[in-house]
């Protein structure tokens, strides 16, 4: 399982256009505008764009939803060239969805470019989903960090001018080799800070019942704009699924954030992403997990329980009930001496505080518990 970075690509696939590189047999699903939402999430009452057995790998064209916002001109090709970005590497898919007539804050909707939904035959309510991220491939070698009024942890404090602020970050390598993401000092000025970058999708979700759509912005029960940073290429996210088939859906794709994103962004980019789905049947999930309210993630390392709420100090009290939980049903631990265990021995991070509803996630650490 790996990670692809710009800098391993040709310069002719420097911007990841759809249909790019697919084999043929391949599951893949295009962000095309028949594809996609924009700004609201899977219900019930969707029809899927695609249909697969559990067990299937696809790959799924992301677009993010930096520079093509209202607030941004809806026009990719002029934003990213009031950045200098040549319009050979400003994505088509991203051009026709801005161009569309979807009206997005007629609707009330958020800005998140959702991709799905994807029926996964044999899902049911009780069940399981577990999307295991398998490759992450920038499309673009660029992305936009922003803060806007009314958003962020300083809200009310920045951005300090009237408008919203989008500052451009730039892929190359660092000093060592390692692709990067880099900012200037300075407005104007040549990039000089670097950072790691850890692609993953701040979005991967189930559909919720009924026939009303749910915002994008607020994560929940079904997942959606989770953003935990720790979901990179090897790493699975595990759902409840709510309705038959199950609808998953992708998207907020990002190159690298922060725990917190406290500006409200991260570094948001467009990703192509290589997804497994597996259905995992109800007396398997409880066996192994407990009976899960809320999304629950894994990696190499760490088994990763979540809590959400509007409030910080509730979200982390879910967290904590979750992690204890699990660590009942799947390690047979008495709950006195998980809590215990997890005030010695697990970090509890913010996953994001910018969302209405804020997140926290805690990292048990998987080897604390192999003999």
């Amino acid at each position: 399982m790996t990670t692809s970075l710009i800098q391993t690509a040709p310069a002719s696939a420097l911007a990841l256009q759809s249909w790019d590189g697919i084999p043929d047999g391949t599951h893949y699903l295009p962000s095309s505008t028949e594809n996609v939402l924009w700004g609201a999430l899977p219900c019930a009452a969707d029809r899927p764009v695609l249909s697969i057995d559990s067990g299937a790998d696809v790959t799924i064209d992301t677009i993010s939803h930096e520079g093509i916002l209202e607030d941004q001109g809806r026009d990719p090709l002029a934003f990213f060239g009031s950045h200098g970005v040549q319009e050979h590497l400003v994505l088509e898919d991203a051009i026709e969805l801005a161009a569309s007539n979807i009206q997005r804050l007629a609707g009330g909707l958020g800005p998140h470019v959702v991709t799905g939904p994807i029926a996964v035959k044999g899902a049911r309510a009780g069940d399981l989903l577990k999307i295991t991220v398998l490759e992450t491939t920038p499309r673009v070698p660029y992305g936009v960090i922003s803060s806007r009024h009314g958003r962020g942890a300083l809200n009310g404090e920045y951005p300090l001018g009237p408008g919203p602020y989008s500052a451009f970050a730039t892929v190359r390598d660092a000093e060592d080799g390692t692709p990067s993401g880099w900012l200037p000092l300075r407005p104007g000025a040549e990039p000089s800070v670097h950072f790691p970058l850890k692609p993953f999708l701040g979005i991967m979700g189930v559909a919720v019942n009924g026939a009303q759509r749910p915002h994008s912005v607020p994560p929940g029960n079904h997942g959606g704009n989770i953003d935990i940073n720790l979901l990179t290429a090897g790493s699975s996210l595990y759902l409840p699924v709510q309705v038959p088939d199950a609808l998953a859906y992708v998207g907020d794709p990002h190159f690298a954030q922060g725990d917190g994103e406290v500006s409200l962004t991260a570094m948001e980019a467009s990703l192509r992403v290589r997804l497994r789905f597996d259905v995992i049947p109800q007396d398997e999930a409880v066996r192994n997990f407990g009976v899960l309210s809320g999304p629950m993630a894994q990696t190499p390392e760490f088994l990763v329980p979540t809590g959400m709420d509007e409030d910080l100090d509730t979200a982390v009290q879910n967290c904590v009930r979750a992690a204890v939980a699990l660590l009942q049903a799947r390690y047979n631990m008495d709950p006195s001496l998980a809590y215990a265990y997890l005030s010695a021995a697990t970090d509890f991070n913010i996953s994001q505080v910018v969302d209405l509803v804020k997140g926290v996630h805690a990292r048990i650490r998987v080897e604390d518990f192999l003999r």
